[in-house]
């Protein structure tokens, strides 16, 4: 097949820009280094007749319609809605913080007083950041909202991001809200939903065409050289004309010859355990390392339509730094955002820009976050353009 195409990366980013660009005559190529499709939102059937999530839990959930209408075409979907728990004093109470835990934190009077107290100043059914708490003069809010920093954000930021908190963005907790609500649900979105045979029937379906070729356990760059000085990419040793959607590492595309760019890194220690090991899909634990040196633990049969197995799956959450010869933290997550991490990004979109038929696409070729429906809108918009 002459390739029109050629996509790097069978996660959502490539799977749906390849599916439009295929049902608009392009022949496409997707060169996947893993030995499966869907990046990691990979899932699958486990020993305990569980959907794992390979790569940590993935929840769908948007207010994006052409997210849903396009996934839609397909998988049928179940409702879910997701709920966390976090660790806080020996109990467990909602995260996001709310009233309910305030309820469950503090002795009645108090608890009371703290929830009228924020309900007069902001109202009901509000989110509020909790750097705008923090920054409130009334001194019962100021109170509560240290209570909340030290207790919900500070030492689970802490270990996610591998920093100090003198050392943390105040931005990244600053934005976390505290809902002055009821309402226990992790997400307020409109469409909150599970694909009804998981993830990964999705990417076969999105990638079953007639003009999409799908090559796995591939190392792409021993088939795809790109050479920004002299505006080329090469394909299996012969000049490629055509267009090349990269979603992978852009550092690595190039070689790392401007450095490494930072990332954060996950280990997921999988256990199986008899019943039913705790009452939500999610418990954080917002501790400080030394108690738990994790983040979190999924529980991942909370998440599917309905489980009768008498064991359960569930993953216990180490955050790293990624370290792409590691044994543990080699697979990167999350960009870490800083200034010298940007400065230093910025100057591979340069290298990038040299290349006429080049595209960068996705979480890490973009070096930015996205949760799944903002990927798939961008994916199908950017498809569309090109």
């Amino acid at each position: 097949m002459n390739y029109d195409v050629i996509v790097v990366g069978a996660g959502y980013a490539g799977s749906t820009a390849a599916r439009v660009l295929a049902e608009k005559g392009n022949h496409v190529l997707i060169l996947e280094k893993r030995s499966h499709i869907g990046g990691n939102a990979y899932d699958y059937i486990d020993e305990n007749h569980v959907r794992r999530h390979e790569y940590g839990p993935h929840l769908f959930h948007t207010n994006s319609g052409k997210a849903v209408e396009f996934l839609s075409r397909f998988t049928e979907w179940y409702p879910y809605e997701h709920r966390v728990l976090g660790y806080i004093r020996g109990k467990l109470v909602p995260i996001p913080f709310n009233l309910t835990s305030i309820e469950k934190i503090f002795e009645k009077e108090k608890a009371d007083h703290l929830k009228q107290v924020l309900i007069d100043t902001y109202g009901m059914e509000k989110k509020v950041p909790i750097l705008e708490l923090r920054e409130n003069e009334d001194p019962t809010i100021k109170e509560l909202a240290e209570f909340i920093f030290e207790n919900v954000f500070k030492y689970y930021t802490m270990k996610q991001w591998g920093y100090t908190v003198e050392e943390i963005d105040p931005a990244v907790t600053g934005r976390v809200p505290v809902h002055i609500s009821y309402d226990d649900r992790y997400f307020q979105d409109r469409f909150q939903q599970m694909p009804a045979e998981g993830f990964t029937p999705i990417f076969e379906k999105m990638l079953d065409h007639e003009n999409i070729e799908v090559r796995l356990n591939v190392n792409v760059l021993d088939l795809v050289q790109v050479d920004p000085e002299n505006n080329t990419i090469t394909f299996e040793g012969k000049p490629f004309a055509g267009k090349l959607i990269y979603t992978g590492i852009v550092d690595e595309l190039f070689g790392y010859c401007l450095g490494e760019l930072p990332y954060r890194s996950l280990y997921f220690d999988v256990q199986t355990h008899t019943g039913v090991f705790q009452p939500v899909c999610t418990v954080n634990y917002p501790t400080p390392e030394e108690v738990h040196p994790y983040t979190r633990i999924t529980e991942y049969r909370h998440m599917m339509a309905s489980c009768d197995s008498d064991t359960t799956t569930i993953a216990v959450e180490y955050p790293y730094a990624y370290d792409k010869d590691a044994e543990k933290g080699n697979i990167p997550y999350y960009p870490v955002f800083t200034g010298d991490s940007e400065a230093a990004y910025q100057a591979y979109v340069k290298l990038a820009e040299k290349v006429d038929n080049l595209y960068l696409l996705g979480r890490l070729a973009e070096y930015r976050y996205y949760n799944m429906d903002a990927i798939v809108e961008r994916a199908v918009t950017f498809a569309e353009e090109l």
